[in-house]
């Protein structure tokens, strides 16, 4: 069996040295930085011909910085002679402009499959992409993982089940996680009708389904960016008669307006996952992280063991 290596791009340190250590691993030595014109610079400081080596990496902002220093991480070690390499991208960026919605767009997310694999990605694990046809982007085999098992487990400490809960998707885009949300927690399902009115701003009308008043409320995303869109929906549902409304994401982009939008929304909880850092400026007192890392060191032990990689979600 073939030596695994797992290297961290510095775009998310943290989760890296997590998952290495539910592996049992310490991170690769691996030396980045940046010559005095704002180039990437990379070396590699341990052996890698012959190895398993997965590269830690989402594409977080600094967008472009990150994807930049993942395609130099790929091409120092497809140059050093690993055996294989697995691009890990927690949070996969570009994944938005996924398709030509009106004339004369590019299709980013193809675009960026595209370097990826060129680079010398052998294969890609990832997690909750914004639009499932993204795998099929890549011309490698694609690992998809979700966080609701992670996310649920949280809920049910939290005793957020059954009856007094409604499941509540915050828009039409969303129902198909929240029907899984759903069937795992309990409660009803209720739908808001959000229309956007241009590239940035968003407007919620009604609610479909329910019912809502005096219910728990939890709110399903992949990702919080701006968090027009949830902060809307939590308005609406407030004005509906919620008891309690709690919010959850897999990805806390929170760029822009986003904390002062969420500190100011009816929300009494906010759950993210680590796939991407929530630095000091980005901390809320109802904000809790929950840990993917043991999901995605497993999920590497079993792409190293040629194991299945869906069985992780059987029966969750």
């Amino acid at each position: 069996m073939r030596e695994l290596k797992i290297f961290s791009g510095r775009a998310n340190h943290e989760l890296a040295e997590k998952l290495c250590r539910h592996l049992h691993l310490k991170p690769a030595r691996i030396t980045l930085g940046q010559f005095p014109d704002g180039e990437n610079y990379c070396k590699l400081d341990e052996d890698v011909r012959g190895r398993d080596v997965f590269l830690v990496q989402p594409t977080c902002p600094p967008v472009n910085d990150n994807l930049i220093e993942l395609l130099t991480m790929i091409d120092c070690c497809k140059r050093a002679s690993a055996e294989r390499i697995t691009a890990v991208i927690p949070y996969f960026g570009y994944a938005r402009q996924d398709r030509k919605d009106e004339g004369r767009v590019p299709i980013t997310a193809k675009l960026v499959a595209n370097l990826i694999t060129r680079a010398g990605a052998d294969r890609v694990l990832t997690m909750d992409l914004h639009a499932a046809q993204i795998q099929g982007f890549f011309d490698v085999p694609v690992d998809h993982l979700y966080a609701a098992p992670v996310i649920n487990d949280h809920f049910i400490s939290r005793r957020f089940e059954g009856d007094e809960v409604v499941v509540v998707s915050p828009d039409e885009g969303s129902i198909k996680r929240a029907l899984g949300h759903a069937k795992r927690l309990g409660g009803n399902l209720a739908i808001v009708d959000k229309r956007r009115t241009n590239a940035l701003e968003v407007r919620q009308n009604t609610i479909i389904g329910g019912p809502v008043e005096g219910r728990v409320a939890l709110m399903f995303d992949d990702m919080i960016s701006t968090a027009g869109s949830i902060c809307g929906a939590a308005r609406l549902v407030h004005e509906a008669g919620a008891k309690e409304i709690h919010i959850a994401c897999t990805h806390g982009v929170l760029c822009g307006p986003a904390i002062e939008r969420l500190r100011d929304a009816p929300i009494d909880s906010i759950t993210v996952t680590d796939t991407i850092p929530v630095t000091g400026e980005k901390q809320l007192p109802n904000l809790v992280q929950l840990s993917v890392a043991p999901l995605l060191a497993e999920a590497i032990k079993r792409i190293h063991h040629d194991q299945s990689i869906s069985e992780l979600f059987r029966e969750r």
